[in-house]
């Protein structure tokens, strides 16, 4: 039987079916014939339409909380085929960064291509957190941009940013933000719709956060998070789980090595593997429909994994994710990607792969004044609506021309900020780095630094806070993990694990200075307004 949606699609491509088909029609006079071949005609028709659907469609996939653990970035253990083929069949950036280790906040960035301080999201938009961006971001919205631009564009899975009127999506797709694999198939739908508009869809996991309750099954007194998982090793909905011993999990170099640690390692991987085959869905949903080859992916997280040392902080667990892209017109492939990036790049990129960005302003070329959009707005005229002038242009830049240049540069200085996650947790921070220092200024280092409700209640933490203040915590003793120095800095090429905090080392005082003053240099040009700062302390 053919359905009403595959009729409609048959009348479209129905004079060009007929034109293919003419010789068999004009032998077979019979009616019980006639019936095969108007199927046959339809199902001709279809392949012609997908033949042509729409060029540059967007992918954009964004995990929560999930650190570079893939086997294409040489984890050891990780189970991510997937990913590691998309990564053979497109460009792995090495150096890619968030530019904060918090959920909303990170997501405002990647929408708004503007550091959070900047669009006005510094935290959590839900619950009683309730963070915005401002309303004269709507300028530079990724999704509106991509609207204005000629896309169809769509949402599923973790939103997680305000206001909706700003980062507004023409459709939202209702998805289990838990199981990819099912995620991917509530998009088929939008994916595959006949169009001649080319599609975006910001397709965001819940996995690997943290949540779903405790592994009871576990012999601790401190029980690990499931992150995501099933209670006793369940499968989700159409999910080959992957279960991993904790015996084997490689311990990140802010951790401590223990029992609980590895346990809840063990819980992260296993979400982590789920998320690939969601990914191997939507990969095989494109090449069914003919539109692997004309759609660009994007797959990275909104920063570093859950575990203290990671989300939340300006370390390079929390700030380093992974990020890989498959351009469908990029000749080269395989590419492994030395550049420094950062969030801050992803709405300009993807503006400049669809053809719709201002390179000379660095904005859309369809940019909307905020002042003109709200002059009808009454209801809006009175807030706090941002300053124009200082959200007319992207603070990223596209990295869409490299992705083929192994050895091509974008930034030669990577910044980034920190100041909420969750209303209660008031802590600035601010970093510059480059391939060969990191400097990390702790605004607020008078104070203990503040824990997110779920890292604090993490058992992979508790079990050393509960231990003693000297209990070893990675790199540094929970003590040290609490209270902060002012500065820290880093000799990152030489110590990635950043376990020697160089800023009171005489041997390198020049080089301290100089990213004290590049620091300052980038707070300027990015209107940080904790540079006010510097001049009274």
């Amino acid at each position: 039987m053919v359905s009403a949606t595959s009729a409609s699609s048959c009348k479209k491509n129905l004079d060009l079916g007929l034109l293919i088909l003419d010789p068999l029609l004009n032998s077979f006079h019979s009616p019980t014939m006639l019936k095969p071949i108007s199927l046959i005609l339809c199902s001709v028709s279809s392949w012609i339409s997908l033949s042509n659907a729409a060029e540059k469609n967007v992918i954009f996939f964004i995990t929560d909380d999930e650190s570079p653990t893939l086997g294409c970035y040489g984890d050891p253990i990780a189970k991510t085929p997937a990913i590691d083929a998309l990564a053979k069949d497109g460009t792995v950036f090495e150096n890619a960064f968030a530019t904060t280790a918090s959920c909303s906040a990170s997501r405002s960035v990647v929408m708004s291509g503007l550091h959070n301080h900047a669009n006005g999201q510094y935290g959590h938009q839900h619950a009683f957190h309730k963070f915005a961006s401002y309303h004269n971001v709507i300028g530079l919205s990724l999704p509106r941009a991509m609207t204005a631009a000629g896309y169809r564009t769509g949402q599923i899975g973790k939103y997680h940013v305000a206001p909706e009127e700003v980062y507004q999506f023409e459709t939202y797709l209702k998805g289990s933000q838990r199981n990819a694999v099912k995620m991917a198939e509530q998009a088929k739908d939008f994916i595959t719709m006949e169009s001649e508009k080319p599609f975006f869809l910001y397709f965001a996991t819940s996995d690997p956060h943290r949540g779903g309750g405790k592994d009871q099954t576990s012999e601790r007194k401190l029980k690990p998070d499931l992150f995501g998982n099933k209670p006793n090793r369940k499968h989700h909905e159409g999910v080959e789980e992957v279960f991993y011993d904790p015996k084997t999990v490689p311990i990140p170099s802010f951790l401590p090595d223990t029992p609980e640690t590895r346990e809840e390692l063990a819980h992260y991987y296993q979400s982590v593997s789920r998320i690939d085959q969601g990914l191997a869905q939507l990969v095989k949903i494109l090449k069914e429909a003919n539109l692997y080859d004309k759609t660009l992916i994007i797959f990275t997280s909104d920063h570093g994994m859950a575990f203290a040392g990671g989300k939340t902080t300006v370390y390079e667990g929390g700030l380093k994710v992974p990020f890989v892209v498959r351009n469908p017109y990029e000749k080269k492939r395989g590419i492994r990607q030395r550049a420094l990036i950062s969030h801050i790049d992803v709405t300009p990129s993807i503006l400049d792969f669809a053809g719709a960005l201002d390179r000379e302003n660095n904005r859309p070329k369809k940019w909307v004044d905020p002042n003109k959009y709200w002059k009808e707005k009454t209801y809006v005229a009175k807030e706090n609506r941002g300053s124009t002038n200082k959200l007319s242009s992207y603070h990223g830049r596209s990295w869409i021309s490299i992705l083929g240049k192994p050895e091509a540069k974008h930034w030669e200085t990577v910044f980034a900020s920190h100041t909420f996650h969750e209303i209660q947790m008031y802590y600035p921070m601010r970093v510059v780095r480059d391939h060969q220092y990191k400097l990390i200024w702790n605004v607020a280092h008078p104070l203990p630094y503040p824990f997110a409700s779920d890292l604090w209640a993490a058992s992979s933490f508790q079990a050393q806070y509960q231990k003693s203040p000297s209990a070893p915590y990675g790199q540094k003793t929970v003590r040290e993990y609490i209270h902060r120095p002012e500065f820290e800095f880093y000799r990152i090429d030489e110590d990635p694990q950043e376990s020697t905090n160089l800023a009171d080392n005489r041997k390198h005082s020049k080089e301290f200075e100089k990213y004290k003053e590049l620091m300052k240099t980038k707070q300027r040009d990015f209107d940080d307004p904790w540079i006010m700062k510097w001049s009274y302390e």
